[in-house]
């Protein structure tokens, strides 16, 4: 029987980034000869096991090493994909990275086309990646003569400012900023002090201040409030390549010229910043107001308490900045929690259009049946896959 190749993962399980390296490590296994592995729970900053130093194992997929062991690993003959997007590169080591510049860009363009003109970016000090992201923003942003401030600081260690330190420095900077203002934190958990941050300086969001983060780590993304905007970076195909690369050297192949980098996916976009940029402070209170209240019955009726416009002109700015009526914003914003009802949980149709806010479910029925082409039971089984 053919050996298995000995293979260390050095990757961290402790964030969703390693875990989504880890996915595409995975999915190429399911379709390839199988390895022996070692892998540990652990965090990026955590060293390598002491033991491979004298490792006489066949490859490594690394996100964290030291010259001193990059060195040992490959005066000893041992295959090693570097993944590591922190320190500089390794001489002799094959490297494999999402293409942060790429994120940054992604970003930027994600903002522009909902009508921004005012940006911020958010991030960490001394991480190599989260400088990247930050010049791909700010470098395509200036591309369209557009500026973008600045905000960094450490993340964790003994630099970093206690939490309430350096929420309420974030508050204030927010503060200072002219809105409507676009903001790329520079992972989703930046992404959390950031929206944190607006709740304390009193910021609508997205409609003051639109958020989006990156890695697109559902449980927290979802966690945060409102829930965060993000770009899925592309980390299970970084995975997948990496796994992919190291059994070739195994095999024999020789090791790629230069580096390789992942383009992002998408961005998965929540309401931290599914929102258009509006000037018109009136108007920007309503659409505030209706996306934080329409699913309570509220009516047009009811907008027009919270703003100083008569119905002629709120439904005419309306239809300027938003190409379309109170009603049918209001419409809008009850159907895409329909939906979510339908396809994230089984409650039944009376209970989904009590929670959307229709009176009944036979009403709720005929509204989407009208807009969307189909009955709420046929959507559901189409995206539930049942």
């Amino acid at each position: 029987m053919k050996r298995r190749p000995h293979v260390a993962l050095i990757i961290e399980t402790s964030i969703v980034y390693g875990r989504q390296l880890l996915k595409g490590i995975t999915e190429y296994l399911r379709a390839h000869p199988p390895w022996s592995i070692f892998v540990e729970q652990r965090d990026l900053s955590a060293l390598p096991p002491q033991w491979l130093t004298t490792w006489q194992g066949d490859g490594i997929i690394c996100r964290f090493t030291t010259p001193e062991l990059a060195k040992t690993w490959v005066e000893a003959g041992i295959h090693v994909v570097d993944l590591d997007d922190v320190h500089s590169p390794f001489p002799g080591l094959p490297r494999i990275w999402s293409d942060d510049r790429a994120i940054g860009r992604m970003a930027a363009e994600h903002l522009l086309e909902r009508g921004f003109h005012h940006f911020a970016y958010c991030g960490f000090t001394i991480h190599q990646w989260a400088a990247r992201r930050r010049e791909g923003f700010a470098t395509h942003l200036e591309d369209q003569e557009l500026a973008c401030a600045i905000y960094e600081s450490p993340w964790g260690g003994p630099h970093a400012q206690a939490w309430e330190e350096e929420q309420q420095q974030i508050a204030h900077w927010l503060q200072s900023l002219p809105k409507p203002l676009g903001v790329l934190a520079c992972n989703d958990m930046r992404g959390q002090h950031v929206l944190d941050a607006c709740l304390r300086a009193q910021l609508a969001v997205p409609e003051e201040v639109a958020v989006v983060g990156v890695d697109d780590d559902e449980l927290l993304c979802e966690l945060c409030n409102p829930p965060l905007s993000s770009i899925r970076t592309g980390a299970e195909q970084v995975g997948y390549e990496a796994a992919a690369l190291l059994d070739r050297l195994m095999a024999g192949g020789r090791p790629p010229k230069g580096e390789l980098e992942i383009p992002p996916l998408s961005v998965a976009t929540r309401l931290s910043s599914d929102v258009l940029a509006i000037d018109d402070p009136d108007i920007a209170l309503a659409v505030q107001h209706i996306r934080r209240n329409a699913c309570d019955g509220l009516s047009v009726e009811d907008v027009l308490r919270q703003v100083p416009l008569s119905r002629s002109v709120l439904e005419r700015r309306f239809r300027k900045f938003l190409d379309r009526s109170p009603q049918e914003f209001i419409r809008e914003i009850q159907l895409k929690r329909v939906k979510q009802l339908l396809t994230e949980t089984d409650l039944p149709l009376e209970r989904i259009a009590e929670l959307a806010g229709y009176k009944h479910a036979e009403y709720m029925s005929v509204v989407f049946r009208r807009e969307l082409g189909q009955t709420p039971g046929s959507y559901r089984k189409e995206h539930s896959g049942s």
